[in-house]
């Protein structure tokens, strides 16, 4: 991989089918992917689903990864790793196996009727800005600011920071210690705590 490849940032979340299970293999799977570097992963989520009530909660995560590969090829690679899961797209917001979301490509700005970057919806959900924020504190989200400026207006989602793991040997590790970007995450769970 070369220095002149681009950064993305890939949201990974799944509810089903042993889901902590399912996002520590979609981790490992990121790390397969050609012409790509997985460089972070943040810490593992719990979070309430998002508009269907009812089915079990998820486990979110962020993955920051140097890609030569281009938005949609990229696009076009998360959706072969989903589909490899299991994943089937029913219906909006349904449970899944496995979701791996293209949050932020470089500092890119598209809205195509096949990807729209960045997220649409990113800076209206905890369990993306959390993690995000977590292993790229200063992540700017264009057209937004920083991203860590939005967690207060997602500070009464439910979510919970899982006990930091470490991945197999030779993958990238999972940040093990707070830092000032883990403690900006907190503070989301830290009021999501108080207002249970």
């Amino acid at each position: 991989m070369s220095d002149a490849g681009h950064l993305a940032f890939v949201a990974l979340g799944a509810n089903l089918a042993d889901p902590v299970a399912q996002v520590r293999a979609a981790h490992e799977a990121l790390g397969e992917l050609p012409q790509s570097t997985v460089t972070r992963l943040s810490s593992l989520y719990r979070t309430e689903p998002v508009g269907i009530r009812g089915q079990p909660d998820f486990i979110n995560a962020v993955a920051a990864l140097h890609t030569a590969l281009g938005a949609g090829q990229l696009l076009d690679a998360l959706f072969a790793v989903e589909r490899r899961f299991g994943r089937l797209r029913e219906f909006r917001n349904a449970p899944r196996t496995l979701d791996l979301d293209l949050l932020l490509y470089d500092q890119l700005v598209l809205d195509s009727p096949r990807l729209s970057l960045p997220h649409p919806r990113m800076h209206l959900r905890a369990f993306v800005l959390a993690p995000l924020v977590e292993i790229a504190a200063d992540c700017r989200i264009p057209g937004r600011g920083l991203a860590a400026a939005w967690l207060t207006a997602v500070s009464r989602q439910r979510i919970e920071r899982l006990a930091a793991w470490q991945p197999e040997r030779g993958s990238v590790r999972a940040p093990l210690s707070p830092d000032s970007s883990v403690a900006a995450s907190n503070r989301v769970l830290d009021t999501a705590d108080r207002e249970r």
